[in-house]
């Protein structure tokens, strides 16, 4: 509750759809009972009320929607209170039998031989389970039904079936009721209904850091209040962006979703403590549909910065890059470092090393405020602690969100009316500047809620309302980063309009007249000193003259306050930045050196630099001049390059210098750009520390990327060394094959309930189908190159694609960025469905063919052989090797094709192969070519990427001998070509039709044409009556292996070389003849095997003592066991075709461990549900519940019923 006795939460939605179980299926009880979708038997208490007797059904894996460390913490605890103590036994008791049998038995036999197989099979099986042991987690039943009243929902948490001991809910709104799974788990949930009871979300937190922001911003604790957050008497709507699927990932899906909620629901504050790099900021469908619920319902938004600094323009979006969201940093004040980090000293209040720094790249401040930014707050049941210790601007933003809500609660308590313009204006006149932080890490100050409450009552003026919307160009500041912008004086047109609150009266806007002075406090900058502003855009010219400014970083702002009351602080600011680099010279060997520079704990030295023309990586070698202290450092640095996110050229390194230790990075560099270089002390490391340290460039100039067309032959490419001497040593390396595909289909529908924006705005989705095969078992990693690599600045509401194996269980998913979401695939044909959203149906259909690409990593990598002319690479003599490269000197190389033989299977034309080029000997060079993840782990890229384009493989020449065959049927006569023919489409037709009459014909006339024997064979084999005829089939079968003349045939396969001319004809003909042969004795085996099974099954019904059916039974037994040995003598009963008849003749024998052995085989080359039911029942029968319990429970996940729900 809050502290006036309201609900705490007034409402839990999971707006990403992870949590959803589709229960469109509908049923009615029989005798009070229904069965699940997972098989279990479900008892309907007969206290539920439901009037239409008719009940939705759905099935969900605990798996799917349990937060990774709680999977994880209940995945050890199974298998060490489920699996393993009975594992020991069975494994300990089938080794005593099989040691048992090895002492006593001493005559070897035919069964004897069996008997220590099935004991050595047991053995290798729960050897083998143990190896291959993967636990499916629970599998819950759900059941949602209308109580006449409201929609209710049941999941069987028990997994027992007994309905009355679980949990009951409606949708959490209507009562705020949960349920939790389990007193392992300690999990709690609730759930929402939705699209009348065809689905049902579950909802569940996706880890601890959303319970851990809530508490910090609203926590109320009536009995504890020193662990109340800020705000304890709010009001909490609980909204969950990140897609478990996605290892908790925000979306496009969940946060449109999430914005509908908060208008629908009239909130006053949203916290977001998420964020990503954009590669354009203030822009894309996330970001309208934000600033809509900001700028029109009056809604204030406040994010996190990030948490990528130290480095300049490294905020994330919203948080630092989005007009009408408010941006928090973090901070950490002297107490904070004593009471939450146990730090031994105090140190003066810093802004945390990490902290996101703006100005964002089109020059806005980046960061509004700051907060503090670690907590000591309560985590979820399930992590099994009460509190936990987190930092981030994750933990700044709640802050700052609590504060503004004591703010607003002190507003409306007053009746003071305010706007969302009106309290930021607030929050950001009022902050305190720390005197140490940059601006661009603190932004305007730390936020102070008195300060601002009083400046908000204080300031009432209809100016202080509005907002303002500050444009250079299409900019939202001045931003001068490159040489080529600060070499001269520059002239800015700047826009200013006001923004009106929604619903402003027109005779208000009209009557707007605005006196406003403008002023800077920079001698660089010129700017008019007076405006007139009215209801429309005015413009104003800036002059910016960076000549004459020191190195380094300079801000200032051009502000704009209101005449009437100039101590209420600007209306508005124009933010303006200038980089003047250093240059580095060919005198200084384009090196830059820094010695003996002192450093305290938090420290930060920025140094930006004028990268030379040509260079292509730096180096970076610090060293520590202090032999007491070991300091903890960041090395990070930055270029910026127009619409690309800052990660795109980003190099990030945390580490420890020991004392007098050393240490040495590579990175690789653009030229003719600034690039800031930033060396920061760990904000926590203690004393004080002097350190050396050299930035040196490098540069080995080729293409930015290299494509090679396998028809080419031989592909050149130039490398020149721009900088100083270098060594090459130049290495092409492919790493991965890439497969195109289209869409099969593409449909598209309106959403339901949740996907309807303000004014009935309609969102709609289009599915696009896929379909590839997996040649062998491997890595992929699929993607949609038109739209990844984009989340809030993507032009589409969210794309998200699932994967599914042939029988739709689902495989992996992902969304904007591919990378984080590579998957393991076994050999198999697989199904990828994409949904795209958007409001436009038009724009949808304009991506109904649109292609997508699956990445298969290669084993083993592949190497392209590279030549220093084009005569050795077209003779393919002598590869090149080292050579070292003089400044501004040119070398060519050749690059042949890859052989035929090389291309991965499955690969073809329209695939391509992926890898990078690398041109350094170095070490260092190398490291600095290869492609380098980011600290988010989301991006990898290759300096300089190949692509191999892939052509048609060589036509095979066919055999020599089916010449000679054509040969010999032109000389048979057209008479006996017709009566061939006839035979058989006679023998075609016969196995089509239920009579014998055909085949007894036939048998007259051809009493020697196996293929006729064989075709009865096969026709018998497949009957449905198939039981009742399987005497027939041993007749067939051995007419089919009369007619095979064995000695003939294991002649020849005794044979080690054939140089008869038409050894090839010979070669095949004697394979059919084996295949045959195989083939009848397994269907012969199966029908004895099946016939014993049939009687003893009767047998057990109808225990009948006649002497005549045990004869029968043990003269089949025999002829079972002789098929058996024959067959071993023709081939290995692990061949496919011998399985089954292997399984089966286990069966018989009651050998259940040889059985289960062929049975896991048969699964592993056909994964029926009827296969693994077999493995099943082999396994209960051998007394193995445990591994057949757990293989159940694989079912319901493996055989889903239908694709899973977006």
């Amino acid at each position: 509750v809050t502290t006036d006795g309201k609900p705490k939460i007034i409402d839990i939605i999971d707006t990403t759809g992870s949590g959803d179980v589709n229960t469109a299926t509908v049923v009615e009880p029989k005798d009070g009972e229904i069965v699940g979708l997972s098989g279990r038997m479900l008892k309907v208490p007969v206290s539920w009320t439901n009037p239409s007797g008719r009940y939705h059904i759905g099935i969900k894996n605990g798996y799917d929607f349990y937060p990774k460390a709680l999977k994880e913490r209940i995945q050890k605890e199974r298998k060490e209170k489920i699996w393993d103590p009975v594992h020991r036994v069975a494994l300990a008791e089938a080794c005593r039998k099989q040691e048992e049998f090895d002492v006593a038995s001493n005559c070897p036999s035919q069964a004897n031989k069996l008997i220590k197989e099935e004991l050595q099979s047991q053995v290798e099986l729960l050897n083998s389970f143990e190896k291959k042991y993967s636990d499916p987690g629970p599998v819950y039943d759900c059941l949602v039904w209308h109580d006449g009243e409201t929609w209710r929902a049941c999941i069987d948490s028990n997994e027992a079936g007994d309905l009355s001991k679980s949990t009951v809910l409606r949708n959490y709104k209507e009562a705020q009721e949960y349920g939790s799974f389990g007193t392992a788990e300690m999990l709690n949930y609730s759930v929402n209904i939705y699209d009348d009871g065809n689905l049902l979300s579950i909802v569940t937190s996706g880890g601890a850091h959303g319970t851990h922001v809530a508490s910090i911003a609203a926590g109320h604790f009536p009995e504890e209040p020193e662990r109340n957050g800020v705000a304890p008497g709010a009001q909490v709507l609980s909204i969950k962006i990140g897609d478990t699927r996605l290892s908790t990932m925000e979306t496009g899906t969940g946060l449109i979703r999430a914005m509908i909620e908060v208008i629908n629901q009239k909130c006053d504050l949203v916290n977001y403590s998420y964020g990503e790099a954009t590669h354009w900021p203030n822009s894309g469908r996330i970001c309208e549909v934000i600033s809509e619920a900001v700028w029109k319902h009056n809604i204030i938004y406040v994010s996190s910065a990030g948490n990528n600094g130290p480095c300049l323009s490294t905020v994330g979006c919203p948080g630092g890059t989005t007009s009408s969201v408010i941006g928090v940093g973090a901070y950490v004040s002297p107490d904070m470092m004593v009471a939450e980090y146990s730090l031994r000293e105090k140190l003066p209040a810093n802004q945390y090393t990490w902290s996101s720094r703006g100005p964002s790249a089109d020059g806005a401040l980046g960061v509004s405020i700051s907060a503090p930014g670690g907590a000591i707050a309560s985590v979820p049941n399930w992590t099994l602690r009460g509190t936990q210790l987190m930092n981030g601007t994750s933990m700044s933003s709640p802050n700052a969100c609590g504060g503004i809500a004591l703010v607003l609660s002190g507003l409306k308590a007053n009746n003071v009316n305010y706007t969302v313009h009106s309290v930021r204006r607030a929050l950001e006149n009022t902050a305190v500047k720390a005197d140490n932080i940059e601006v661009f890490a603190q932004g305007h100050g730390i936020i102070q809620v008195d300060k601002a409450y009083d400046y908000l009552v204080q300031n009432t003026s209809f100016a202080n309302k509005l907002g303002f919307t500050v444009t250079v160009g299409n900019n939202r500041g001045i931003y001068l980063r490159d040489p080529v912008q600060v070499a001269a004086p520059s002239d800015h047109g700047v826009g200013i309009e006001p923004v009106f609150p929604e619903n402003t009266e027109n005779s208000e806007k009209i009557s707007l007249q605005l006196h406003l002075a403008l002023t800077s406090n920079s001698s660089w900058v010129q700017c008019p000193s007076h405006l007139e502003l009215m209801n429309q855009c005015r413009h104003i010219n800036i002059r910016v003259d960076p000549r004459g400014l020191r190195e380094g970083l300079h801000y200032t702002e051009v502000c704009g306050y209101d005449i009437a009351s100039p101590n209420a602080g600007p209306l508005f600011r124009v933010p303006i930045t200038a980089v003047i680099a250093a240059k580095v010279s060919e005198s200084s060997h384009y090196d830059l050196a820094f010695t003996d520079v002192h450093f305290k704990p938090g420290q930060i030295r920025r140094h930006f630099i004028d990268v030379p023309e040509g260079a292509t990586w730096s180096e970076v070698t610090v060293c520590s001049c202090s032999s007491e202290v070991s300091a903890k450092f960041v090395l990070h640095a930055v270029q910026l390059v127009k619409q690309q996110a800052y990660r795109s050229h980003e190099f990030y390194k945390f580490c420890s210098l020991p004392e007098k230790g050393t240490l040495t990075e590579a990175f690789p560099v653009l030229g003719g750009k600034t690039i800031e270089f930033c060396i920061a002390r760990w904000w926590a490391s203690l004393s004080d520390v002097n350190i050396d340290y050299t930035v040196s460039f490098h540069g080995i100039a080729c293409t930015s990327q290299l494509n090679i067309h396998a028809s080419e032959g031989i592909n050149r490419f130039d490398v020149q060394s721009s900088l100083k001497y270098e060594d090459l040593a130049p290495c092409i390396t492919l790493k991965s094959w890439v497969q195109t595909l289209r869409p099969l289909s593409a449909k598209t529908k309106p959403l339901g309930s949740r996907d309807v924006l303000p004014n009935n705005r309609q969102l709609y989705e289009m599915i696009l189908t896929y379909n590839f095969h997996q040649p062998k078992s491997g890595e992929v990693t699929p993607s949609c190159p038109l739209l990844c690599e984009l989340l809030y600045e993507s032009e589409f509401d969210s794309q998200l694609w699932i994967i599914f194996d042939q029988n739709k269980r689902q495989m992996g998913s992902g969304d904007a960025y591919p990378h984080q979401y590579s998957l393991k695939l076994e050999k198999g044909d697989y199904t990828i469905r994409l949904q795209i959203r958007h409001e436009q149906i038009s724009d949808l259909e304009r991506l109904k063919d649109l292609p997508f690409i699956v990445s298969h990593r290669l084993s083993n990598t592949l190497s392209l052989d590279i030549h220093e002319n084009h005569s050795l690479a077209l003779l393919g003599k002598k590869k090149s090797s080292n050579l070292t490269l003089p400044p501004k000197y040119n070398q060519p190389f050749f690059v042949t094709s890859l052989p035929d033989d090389k291309i991965p299977k499955g690969a073809g034309p329209g695939c391509y192969l992926v890898g990078s080029l690398t041109l350094s000997k170095t070490e260092l060079g190398k490291k600095a070519g290869q492609s380098a993840a980011k600290r988010q782990g989301k991006f990898k890229k290759d300096v300089i990427p190949v692509h191999y384009y892939l052509i048609p493989p060589p036509t095979k020449t066919k055999n020599g001998s089916k010449d000679k065959e054509k040969d010999s049927e032109k000389e048979k006569d057209l008479k006996e070509e017709f009566t061939e023919a006839l035979r058989d489409l006679k023998i075609q037709w016969m196995t089509k039709l239920d009579s014998s009459d055909i085949y007894n014909e036939l048998k007259e006339t051809y009493p020697n044409y196996l293929p006729l024997y064989v075709a009865r064979l096969h026709q018998l084999d497949a009957e449905k009556e198939r039981m009742k005829r399987l005497n027939e089939i041993v007749e067939a079968a051995n007419a089919v292996i009369s007619h095979i003349d064995q000695t003939s045939l294991a002649v020849y396969i005794a044979m080690k070389t054939d140089h008869r001319p038409d050894a090839a004809t010979i070669k095949n003909d004697m394979d059919k003849q084996k295949s045959t042969l195989v083939d009848a004795l397994c269907r012969k085996g199966c029908a004895l095997a099946d016939h014993l099974l049939h009687t003893e099954d009767e047998d057990g019904a109808i225990s009948s003592d006649i002497g005549g059916r045990e004869e029968e039974g043990e003269s089949s037994l025999d002829s079972l066991t002789e098929t058996f040995w024959e067959t071993t003598k023709w081939t290995d009963l692990f061949d496919n075709k011998v399985l089954t008849f292997a399984y089966k003749h286990a069966l018989v024998n009651k050998m259940y461990g040889r059985g289960l052995k062929f049975a896991t085989k048969l699964v592993e080359e056909k994964p029926t549900k009827e296969n693994w039911k077999n493995c099943i029942q082999l396994m209960k029968l051998l007394g193995w519940t445990h591994c057949a319990s757990f293989t159940e429970n694989w079912l319901p996940i493996m055989y889903p019923p239908d694709y899973c729900v977006f």
